[in-house]
């Protein structure tokens, strides 16, 4: 049940995304001249996760600040916890992204509590 604010009540929240599906926000501040890099990297990485790791996919977004958000989901923590302990996917494609991060800012983990996303294919169909 999502969770509503009772007038007056802080706006805090407490959940377990631990038998639900994994979702989060990642943000980076990134060198100058990097993004292109970045942008392709990030994109190797995100699709061999998808194929190999059980990745449920991810979008990248640039704001209007220049800070780059990556949203992502995975079935479960634990899902996620297990395709990332394994070796990189693609280590050169993670050196290029760790070269292009200039800061990378805290993990934001959410709770799923309505879903209307549509999904867009990349082949413009």
């Amino acid at each position: 049940m999502p969770w509503i604010p009772t007038e007056g009540a802080p706006i805090a929240m407490e959940f377990n995304n631990t038998n639900s599906v994994f979702c989060a926000i990642y943000r980076w501040r990134l060198h100058p001249g990097t993004e292109d890099s970045f942008v392709r990297a990030w994109s190797v990485v995100t699709e061999l996760l998808v194929k190999e790791r059980g990745s449920l996919g991810s979008r990248l977004h640039r704001g209007p600040d220049n800070t780059w958000y990556s949203y992502t989901q995975w079935p479960s923590a634990a899902a996620k916890a297990t395709g990332l302990a394994q070796p990189s996917v693609d280590p050169d494609a993670w050196r290029q992204m760790r070269a292009a991060i200039a800061e990378s800012l805290p993990e934001i983990v959410l709770e799923p509590v309505a879903d209307f996303l549509l999904s867009i294919r990349q082949d413009g169909a």
